[in-house]
């Protein structure tokens, strides 16, 4: 729709509104079908991936295109998101999580859509009860270790982390710019006494601090052969690495440190201003989908949120999820983030 369209859409409206005009008895809108096709636009992170041959079976099934519009990682989705808020770029945004969360939010970016399939959801990952967003994946960020190039044993809490003996194995991702840097951050502020002091202690003891993930582990970690035999990674790395291992092994040479791990939910919303709600509704519902949630950690490395999706053979037997993540409300995130990495560039970087 143009701008000159939707101008006298607006005044066709004010005018209707003003003559106590009535849509008491106008149709509903059909939803599509395949003999009436429409054209949608997702919304994503660099990172999202999908079988094409799951969008053409959705595209048969509906009469639903998807187009796909990747815009950087999270925080960039969400700030390209917020301007144009209310004439979106798109129709359905996913990627959006928990540490972003409250930004979109408060910018009005979704409408509420209460999808179907969200019964198979656990109630831990609806975060939003007015239901603008829907769960859709979610992963644990913690510190992960080569076990074979550890100077001692493996650590089992954040505090071990300043023991002497890892002096210089830790990598970690700057906040500022990685989102497992950032989550990381957020762990040690939820799970420490003295979170500034934790990262002070830490650059006593030599941690080193890399702009994103793929230079911190595949870089200075001990995978990428580098000299680090810990990293702030994800609990799902060890059944990747035994998936993707370049000789067959029978177990991962990662661990994590599960006392270390902030949990990240992933969501996906109807962009309020769409011109096809009901198209991408049934994209929602999509995403929730059996077939695509089981397709979750092979695409994405990450977990699915219905109960009901196997996982793949090597995540059911080496994946390791924290029983108790932490966790900080998206809220309290959102108001103190800027505060908390600057305060931590002054500590670690200054």
């Amino acid at each position: 729709m143009t701008r000159s369209t939707r101008a006298f859409v607006s005044l066709l409206a004010t005018l209707c509104l003003a003559a106590s005009c009535s849509d008491d008895d106008a149709e509903p809108a059909a939803p599509p079908s395949p003999d009436d096709p429409v054209t949608i636009t997702l919304l994503t992170h660099d990172s999202f991936a999908v079988e094409a041959d799951l969008l053409a079976a959705f595209t048969q099934e509906t009469g639903i295109t998807v187009e796909l519009l990747s815009s950087g990682d999270t925080g960039q989705l969400v700030s390209q998101s917020i301007l144009s808020a209310g004439a979106p770029l798109g129709d359905v945004l996913f990627g959006v999580d928990n540490t972003f969360l409250q930004r979109a939010l408060d910018a009005d970016l979704f409408a509420p859509y209460e999808a179907a399939g969200l019964d198979r959801v656990p109630d831990e990952f609806e975060i939003d009860p007015q239901q603008r967003v829907t769960p859709i994946d979610f992963g644990d960020v913690c510190v992960n270790y080569w076990t074979d190039a550890l100077p001692g044993p493996a650590p089992t809490s954040l505090e071990d982390l300043l023991d002497p003996i890892y002096a210089g194995e830790l990598v970690v991702q700057n906040p500022e710019s990685s989102s497992p840097g950032l989550a990381f951050l957020l762990a040690t502020i939820a799970g420490t006494d003295d979170w500034e002091q934790f990262w002070a202690d830490l650059r006593t003891n030599g941690v080193s601090v890399t702009p994103d993930w793929e230079s911190a582990y595949y870089g200075e970690f001990t995978s990428g052969g580098g000299d680090r035999s810990m990293v702030v990674s994800y609990a799902s790395s060890p059944p990747v690495e035994v998936m993707f291992a370049a000789e067959p092994i029978d177990e991962p040479p990662t661990g994590v440190l599960l006392d270390s791990c902030y949990r990240q939910i992933e969501f996906a919303g109807v962009l309020a201003g769409t011109e096809h709600p009901e198209a991408a509704g049934r994209l929602i519902e999509f995403l929730l989908s059996k077939p695509f949630q089981e397709g979750i950690p092979e695409a994405m490395f990450v977990f699915p949120v219905v109960d009901d999706a196997d996982l793949p053979a090597e995540w059911a037997v080496h994946a390791r999820l924290a029983d108790d993540p932490h966790l900080l409300d998206p809220s309290d995130v959102e108001a103190n983030r800027e505060e908390w990495t600057d305060r931590w560039v002054e500590i670690v970087l200054g």
